[in-house]
C-alpha cells in the first residue's frame, strides 16, 4: 500500500512503531514482554502483508545513521575510574556474571545444533547479556546478520531475558540459595539511601541539538579514521573508543549533560521498527524456537555458575542479583531491581556496571 520511495509515509511508520514501544513499555503487558518485541513483531506483520515494502531508503537512513549516532550517546558518561570506585564488589559480581554468561552460550553451541546462523547467535547472545539490547545490535552489526537472522535472534530472546528478570527477582526468596550466599543487605534494612525514583530524563533544547551534533560529529570523525585505516567495518569500534576517551579526559562536562539516555534509546527504537520492518516472516517462525531453547540454556547456566562461583569469593546475594541483572537485563532494569528490593546502595553500582558492559562488549564486538 506505501511505496518505498514515499519517505514521509515511511517516516510515519517507523516514528510510530517507536512511539508505540515506549508507550507499551509503560503498561503490565510492555513490562512483561518488553516494547522491542512488539515494535519488530508489528514491523513483520505490517511489511509481510504488504501494507509497507521490505525495502526502502528509510530502512538504510535508520541503520546507517541512526543506530550509530546512538553509541556516543549510550557511552558518553562512561567514566571508568567512576565507574570502578563506586561499583564496588558488585563489579566482581559483574565479572562473574559476564564470564557465566560465555560459559553457557559456549556449552548450548556445542550441545545444540543451531544450524549455519549458530555462529552469530552465540556470538550475539553472548554480548546481550552481558551488556545488553546495545550490545547485541552492536554485535550483530560486527557479524553481519541479516534483517531476517537479526530478528528471529532478537525475537527468540526476548521472552528468555523476561524469565531471567522473573528469576533474579525470585532468587532471594529461595531459602535454599540463601543459605549458600547469605546477605547483610537482605536480612538487615538497607539505609544507605532513597529508592529510585524513576522519571523522564529533564533535556533543555540546548543540550539536546548539543548532544545531537556531539554524537554526528563522533560519528563522522570515526568514519573518516576508519576509511584511513582502509577498516570501514570497524568504525563503531572507532566510535567506542572516541567517546570513551571523551567521557575520561572530560568526565565533569560530561556529567552534566542530560537527556542523553532519552535520546539515544528513541534511535535504538527506530532501528528496531526498521528492522521488524525488513524481516522475512516465514524464516522468523521456522527458527525461532530452537534458539530460544538455547537462550534458555545459556540463561540457566548462567544463573546457576553466578551462584556457584560467587561463594568462593564470599558475595552478598544482593550484590549478585544486581550484577547478574546488569549483566543479563542492563543497567536500567537491575537499578531498578535494587530499588523494588529496598537496596538503595545498590543503585549506583547497578548502573556503573551496566555503562561497562555497554563499554567492554560495543568495544570487544568489532575487535
Amino acid at each position: 500500500m506505501i511505496e518505498a520511495d514515499n519517505l514521509f509515509a515511511m517516516a510515519f511508520v517507523l516514528s510510530g512503531l517507536a512511539f508505540f514501544g515506549f508507550w507499551i513499555d509503560g503498561t503490565e503487558l510492555g513490562k512483561k514482554t518488553s516494547g522491542v518485541v512488539w515494535i519488530i513483531l508489528l514491523g513483520v506483520l505490517l511489511s509481510n502483508t504488504g501494507i509497507i515494502p521490505a525495502k526502502s531508503q528509510a530502512y538504510d537512513f535508520v541503520g546507517g545513521v541512526l543506530m550509530p549516532m546512538a553509541i556516543p550517546l549510550l557511552l558518553i558518561k562512561a567514566d571508568l575510574r567512576r565507574i570502578f570506585r563506586e561499583s564496588g564488589r558488585v563489579m566482581l559480581g559483574f565479572g562473574i556474571a559476564a564470564v557465566s554468561t560465555i560459559i553457557g552460550a559456549m556449552l548450548g553451541y556445542v550441545l545444540l545444533d543451531l544450524g549455519d546462523i549458530g555462529p552469530k547467535v552465540a556470538a550475539v547472545y553472548t554480548a546481550g547479556w552481558i551488556g545488553g539490547a546495545v550490545n547485541f545490535v552492536a554485535v550483530s552489526e560486527a557479524m553481519a546478520m541479516t534483517p531476517d537472522e537479526f530478528s528471529v535472534a532478537m525475537g527468540a530472546s526476548s521472552p528468555v531475558s523476561v524469565i531471567a528478570l522473573m528469576a533474579l527477582l525470585m532468587l532471594p526468596s529461595i531459602k535454599m540459595i540463601r543459605m549458600w550466599l547469605p546477605s547483610a543487605l537482605i536480612e538487615t534494612e538497607d539505609k544507605g539511601g532513597q529508592d529510585l525514583q524513576l522519571k523522564i530524563d529533564d533535556m533543555p533544547l540546548v543540550q539536546t541539538i548539543g548532544l545531537i551534533t556531539l554524537s554526528a560529529g563522533i560519528c563522522g570523525v570515526s568514519q573518516f579514521i576508519s576509511g584511513l585505516l582502509a577498516s570501514p567495518q570497524y568504525y563503531v569500534l572507532v566510535i567506542t573508543v572516541l567517546t570513551l576517551v571523551l567521557a575520561n579526559v572530560f568526565p565533569s562536562q560530561m556529567a552534566k549533560l542530560r537527556g542523553e539516555f532519552s535520546i539515544a534509546m528513541l534511535l535504538m527504537y527506530l532501528f528496531f521498527a526498521a528492522i521488524g520492518c525488513t524481516t522475512d516472516a516465514t524464516s522468523f517462525l521456522g527458527s525461532a524456537v530452537i534458539l530460544f531453547v538455547y537462550g534458555l540454556m545459556i540463561i540457566v547456566i548462567h544463573l546457576v555458575s553466578v551462584v556457584l562461583i560467587s561463594r568462593l569469593f564470599h558475595l552478598d546475594l544482593a550484590e549478585v542479583v544486581i550484577a547478574s541483572a546488569a549483566a543479563l537485563v542492563g543497567p536500567a532494569p537491575a537499578a531498578a531491581i535494587a530499588s523494588a528490593r529496598r537496596w538503595p546502595t545498590l543503585v549506583t553500582p547497578a548502573v556503573m556496571c551496566g555503562i561497562f558492559g555497554y563499554a567492554v562488549e560495543i568495544g570487544r564486538a568489532h575487535v
